[in-house]
């Protein structure tokens, strides 16, 4: 028992160590927190202090750190851009009008090298052939554009 007394930093590290390892398996932050607990008892040991404060030091920093840091990280790594996919992504974009549009009769318009069957959003709007319009909303296959305005000088 004395030997253990003596070296439980080297009991503190295994341990530390098998709970890395078993994280990597896990992928909680859980097992990686409880890790960095225990290395902060074999630091404690290190340092010569009895095993209860040992224990308790290596109680408080897993707590801590489960508290404390995995929340922020776990955050840190769920979080990410907005994967915008299909036809939403060409909501906002401008085209050309590739055939002139109306309500009446539904053109064509060329975003992002693509060409869609396009009506006007607002009804009462006619857009001519090869005008600048901005897709405004997506109903099926359809593009529901209005033209973008032009600075005339």
């Amino acid at each position: 028992m004395d030997w253990l007394g003596d070296n439980a930093w080297a009991v503190w590290l295994g341990l530390g160590f098998t709970l890395g390892v078993a994280e990597l398996f896990s992928l909680d932050l859980i097992l990686l927190m409880l890790a960095v607990g225990a290395l902060a008892g074999m630091v404690a040991g290190l340092l010569s202090a009895p095993l209860v404060v040992q224990i308790l030091v290596a109680a408080a920093t897993s707590v801590a750190m489960l508290a404390l840091v995995r929340p922020s990280v776990v955050k840190r790594l769920h979080s990410g851009p907005d994967l915008e996919m299909s036809h939403h992504k060409l909501v906002g974009q401008q085209g050309v009008a590739a055939k002139p549009i109306s309500t009446l009769e539904p053109g064509i318009v060329r975003v992002s090298g693509e060409d869609w069957t396009a009506r006007p959003y607002d009804e009462h709007v006619t857009i001519a052939e090869g005008e600048a319009v901005e897709v405004l909303q997506i109903r099926g296959a359809t593009a529901y554009v209005h033209p973008v305005p032009r600075l005339e000088s």
